[in-house]
């Protein structure tokens, strides 16, 4: 099969095609085990950061002899079942792995997996799993429900979009987003208040909610963490989802993320009552990974990179 993988840390420019053996289900090794025809991957920060050495090296033993194929959400089709996985061949599914997905194939034990819903596009579902999952898990961490005022940084990205959409599902009255102001007229689209980045960021928040947040999901790092210890109401509902560092010099709550494919059944029944959106901010060939990367590395873009696969 085609895939694309790594054999060396660095920038974009190491992920390289390569050709690899297709992946075959074991009954013997594990009888949930699902095969998925891959139809497209979804990009995030984390595939960067793993393309980049910045995560322990556990997570890529193999290299340089055993080049890594990045990608840890996708669609696609089922194509070999194992007997106790509850899926069939020819089912349309979208999942969740930790590598892997930049591939024709992708072998995933079938709590990973969810049934795309038939209306569904294929590059809407690949771009659900990752953000989507972070965002329900984190304001489910913070307990977001009615009446609450949210505040949540990077809310133009694939990950914002989505908790900010999440939120207000949810029952969140008014929604803060911080954004470049080139986003500004999406994030209201959306049901948000945009706020801009950058110096006076509190001020402009409180503006917008003098008497402060009741819950803060942040997306954008240190400078909006410590704007965020004055906003909030409570410092017990802010988490961090990239710096775990300050989070810790600050005295935040630390919390333990947990996928789970029931949050994508209720992403997806979400979607299919019209109550999210996805925005694809580019889709690019499996090919043309490195530049998908570049795009995600660049920041403040608006919604998800997508990589379009072809599995035959």
């Amino acid at each position: 099969m085609h895939a694309i993988a790594f054999a060396d840390f660095g920038p974009p420019d190491v992920l390289r095609p390569v050709d690899l053996p297709v992946p075959a289900v074991d009954p013997a090794a594990d009888p949930t085990a699902v095969r998925v025809a891959v139809r497209a991957a979804g990009v995030m920060p984390f595939d960067t950061g793993v393309r980049a050495g910045e995560f322990p090296r556990s997570l890529t033993p193999g290299l340089p002899e055993h080049p890594v194929v990045p990608g840890n959400e996708f669609a696609g089709v089922v194509d070999e079942a194992g007997p106790q996985s509850g899926f069939a061949v020819g089912d349309e599914v979208f999942g969740f792995t930790t590598l892997g997905a930049y591939a024709e194939y992708v072998l995933v034990p079938s709590a990973n997996l969810a049934r795309k819903p038939a209306a569904m596009p294929w590059t809407v579902a690949a771009a659900l799993p990752g953000n989507g999952q972070g965002a329900h898990m984190a304001l489910r961490e913070l307990k977001v429900g009615p009446g609450d005022t949210v505040l949540i940084h990077a809310a133009a990205g694939g990950l914002g979009t989505l908790a900010l959409q999440l939120a207000r599902a949810w029952g969140a009255t008014t929604v803060i987003g911080t954004a470049s102001e080139a986003n500004h007229a999406y994030l209201r689209e959306l049901g948000a208040v945009p706020v801009r980045y950058g110096p006076g960021l509190a001020d402009r928040v409180r503006a917008v909610a003098p008497d402060g947040v009741d819950a803060v999901l942040d997306g954008a790092g240190r400078e909006a963490l410590l704007a965020s210890v004055e906003l909030a109401r409570d410092r017990d509902r802010i988490v961090t989802m990239i710096d775990d560092a300050t989070a810790r010099e600050l005295g935040l709550r630390e919390w333990t993320p947990s996928r789970d494919a029931r949050r994508l059944v209720d992403l997806a029944d979400l979607w299919s009552r019209g109550e999210l959106r996805v925005h694809l901010r580019a889709v690019l060939p499996l090919a043309e990974a490195a530049d998908a990367h570049r795009l995600v590395e660049r920041g403040h873009g608006r919604g998800k990179v997508v990589l379009a696969v072809d599995a035959s």
